[in-house]
């Protein structure tokens, strides 16, 4: 058997006695687990992660139960954690390994990738986590960690320094302890080399780590050159009569696909469009809120109305103003309702 690179070797052994063992999808070769836990920590933090992916398993205890779920039950679970496509290609996933995989995970990182919203390295870390497959990972946290180790040049998603990474993250792959390694590299780019201030000295690769030695931490990985971030604007009429908040469920696609909000548009064509008579109206403070592409300003209107009764369009619904805010809302939109709220009491 092949003599491990020393990076490998002397990670594995750290994971085994530093590493991180008790996050509530360790301990488990359960693939559905694995796979919800791989999908929500994308872009997320665990300590985020960590109480949604409880309840979300309260509600979908298994992939059948996912798949059988409507979809704005699993947008609603999902409120909040953002990016909201993850939320519907989960459920397309869920829905397409009950027919075709009679609701059994495939066993290979490349079959495991043909499936909605699963990429080359979380297919990997399925395939390790779940059926030990010896396959490599390259999310963001293992490029930081490479590009620091070996001194990567270039940005990290760039086409060849991403092809280059690949090769390397496979060179490094250990012949046994494919879990203890695939672990040991997600917990030192988590909770050592981190993005800003790593913790070099307590890093386990510290010795050979190329931007240790020659204080380039700052420097790599390369960060992505940065466009000019788009500036939007949209005017969402929260609508009460006095007791309830009228929200709308948007398109499955596009933003807060599925998800509960205000009426969007002028406030005279959205009246207009539901037949309401407003008996007062004003502007709430702007709120600005950051998306990866662009940024949103949103301008709340609060109009008040008469008694109102069910109306006829579909995908709207009268809720409970004290409750509004947990009824599967975006979080800039929690805020806006909670404006709403603090008004009422």
């Amino acid at each position: 058997m092949a003599t491990p690179p020393a990076f490998t070797a002397h990670l594995i052994a750290w994971q085994k006695v530093a590493g991180r063992h008790d996050l509530p999808w360790q301990k488990t070769r359960d693939p559905y687990r694995i796979w919800l836990s791989e999908i929500m920590l994308q872009q997320t933090q665990v300590t985020t992660v960590i109480p949604y992916y409880q309840r979300f398993l309260d509600s979908f205890p298994d992939v059948l139960a996912l798949a059988a779920a409507p979809i704005e039950q699993v947008i609603e679970h999902w409120a909040g954690l953002g990016y909201y496509a993850r939320a519907r290609n989960l459920h397309r996933c869920a829905q397409q390994i009950a027919a075709v995989h009679p609701g059994k995970f495939p066993k290979t990182a490349a079959q495991l990738a043909e499936l909605p919203g699963i990429g080359r390295s979380t297919a990997a870390a399925i395939a390790a986590f779940a059926f030990g497959q010896r396959v490599a990972i390259l999310d963001g946290n293992v490029k930081r960690v490479l590009c620091r180790q070996f001194g990567i040049e270039g940005f990290p998603n760039s086409t060849a320094v991403d092809r280059r990474l690949w090769a390397l993250a496979e060179s490094l792959l250990p012949e046994t302890d494919i879990e203890a390694y695939t672990q040991g590299v997600m917990d030192l780019g988590a909770t050592l080399c981190t993005r800003s201030r790593p913790r070099c000295d307590d890093c386990p690769v510290k010795p050979d780590c190329l931007a240790q030695r020659e204080g380039r931490q700052s420097e790599l990985p390369e960060a992505r050159p940065r466009p000019t971030v788009p500036e939007r604007s949209a005017t969402f009429v929260l609508i009460s009569d006095g007791h309830r908040l009228l929200l709308e469920r948007r398109p499955a696609s596009g933003l807060w696909g599925g998800l509960l909000v205000p009426p969007e548009g002028e406030v005279e064509s959205v009246l207009a469009r539901l037949g309401l008579t407003a008996i007062s109206q004003h502007p709430l403070p702007a709120l600005k809120h950051a998306f990866t592409h662009f940024r949103l300003t949103l301008q709340p209107v609060l109009c008040q109305v008469g008694p109102a009764s069910a109306l006829g369009e579909p995908g709207l619904e009268w809720v409970e103003i004290e409750r509004a805010a947990a009824a599967g809302v975006p979080t800039p939109i929690k805020k806006l309702i909670r404006q709403v709220a603090s008004a009422a009491d």
